[in-house]
């Protein structure tokens, strides 16, 4: 954001809040009603929902904290969460009640539902005040007016959470989100055949040279032939899917300098998994995990159940690369967000921020195994010390969030046949091959 707009938000925040503050003793403000209208952002119309918002009053007090903030008079708040999180919601939200006094009602709302029903339901305030939303809907929301930003605790949310996770919960410069969880894709090793994880790919494939054997389908290493799984392959030689942090669709760098590096490197790893990419599936290589067949396997924390019971499991950071950079992967982000049209948007704000905190993420970590996004919930002994989550938590840090812009669909197909193609066929020119997906993505952009 830029430094003028800020500076607005900010001055429009504190005499917002100094206004909420003069109302609750006995100053009027608008109608002084806990329901009313005129409540500080109750409407997306507000100033302080508009970058660049102007108000007739200033304020040059420091930035209004949660010990400042009071909830409206009369604030009662509503709380989205999905079934796997519910109980552990219900307990935040008691512990929330009891700090602030503020009746939290918690509603089972599945999570990939909760985007859609705030876009019809928001406006007829039936909504959830907050509600977790995955950081590719958020543009969508915000195009719409649906979320408030997360200006109050804007500084505290930036030097507390992964940066990963404010860059994905963020949009066009403005930070909306509030970060709970993470998730990303890492290297599941079995601790039975290859007792220390390697650190690069050089180590990978000196192992490979004394561990494979195809005729008894024993590999070293798998993963997935879509377009999700070949971001390392991207990202970590300089490549990149759309310029200005995957957001500029006018800029495609799939067949720059840096992506033709990774894709070459990638059609030299075949020599360690001679096998066509359609013959490598989750259910293949899931199945190879479990038999103690395959050494090592690229996957997300969705597969942990499926290798707890029999598989002596370690997690670790993908393998560096050639040039001993770190591999970057796609990763996932789930953020707390206000609803622009709640009737308490204080009281949201303050709920938001308190879920979110480093001793909820540690909780929400304890009941439902969600990775937290706070740097210091990472640095906790129950994270940082745990085999398997804390190797996933190292690699989020070397992590891009996963597009959210709508045009990504237009990608995912042309980048999956590349990355198939350029594997079976070791013959196949990179750069030819990487200009023609690049063509077609263009094509399919301007078709649109």
């Amino acid at each position: 954001m830029k430094k003028s707009k800020r500076s607005k938000m900010q001055a429009v925040t504190f005499s917002l809040v100094l206004c909420l503050l003069l109302t609750l003793t006995v100053t009027a403000c608008g109608s002084g009603n806990g329901n009313s209208a005129s409540k500080p952002n109750s409407s997306p119309n507000s100033a302080v929902n508009e970058p660049g918002g102007t108000t007739n009053e200033t304020n040059t007090e420091e930035k209004t904290t949660d010990e400042e903030m009071k909830p409206e008079a009369g604030a009662k708040l509503m709380i989205w969460e999905a079934k796997e999180q519910l109980e552990y919601m219900k307990q935040v939200a008691a512990d929330f009640e009891k700090e602030y006094g503020v009746p939290v009602t918690v509603e089972e709302m599945a999570g990939g539902d909760q985007g859609a029903r705030l876009a019809t339901d928001g406006p007829s305030k039936l909504a959830a005040d907050v509600l977790t939303l995955p950081h590719d809907q958020i543009g969508q929301a915000v195009k719409a007016g649906l979320l408030l930003p997360n200006d109050v605790f804007e500084e505290e949310t930036k030097s507390t959470m992964v940066a990963t996770a404010v860059q994905a919960s963020s949009y066009d410069g403005i930070l909306y989100g509030y970060p709970k969880s993470v998730e990303t894709y890492a290297l599941f090793y079995n601790k039975d055949l290859i007792p220390d994880a390697p650190k690069t790919w050089d180590d990978v494939i000196a192992f490979a040279d004394t561990y494979n054997n195809p005729k008894e389908n024993k590999f070293a290493i798998m993963w997935e032939f879509v377009g999700y799984y070949s971001y390392p392959f991207i990202g970590s030689f300089g490549g990149y899917i759309y310029g200005d942090n995957n957001t500029n669709f006018k800029d495609i760098g799939l067949n720059n300098e840096g992506t033709i590096k990774g894709f070459t490197f990638l059609q030299s790893l075949k020599k360690i998994l001679p096998l066509n990419a359609g013959d490598i599936t989750y259910d293949v290589k899931t199945q190879l995990f479990q038999e103690g067949k395959l050494a090592m396997n690229i996957d997300g924390p969705w597969s942990i159940a499926a290798f707890k019971e029999n598989v002596n499991l370690g997690v670790a950071p993908l393998p560096k690369g050639p040039d001993g950079q770190d591999s970057l992967s796609f990763s996932g982000v789930k953020s707390y967000y206000v609803n622009s049209y709640t009737e308490y948007p204080v009281a949201g704000r303050l709920f938001a921020h308190f879920a979110s905190n480093k001793e909820n993420q540690l909780k929400n970590f304890e009941m439902t195994g969600a990775i937290p996004a706070s740097i210091e919930a990472g640095e906790a002994p129950e994270i940082k010390d745990d085999p398997i989550i804390g190797g996933f938590f190292e690699q989020f840090q070397n992590s891009v969030p996963m597009p959210s812009v709508s045009e990504i669909k237009s990608v995912w197909e042309p980048l999956k046949a590349a990355f198939v193609s350029l594997w079976n066929d070791s013959n196949l020119d990179v750069k030819q091959t990487l200009d023609k997906t690049v063509t077609t993505i263009q094509a399919d952009l301007e078709s649109k």
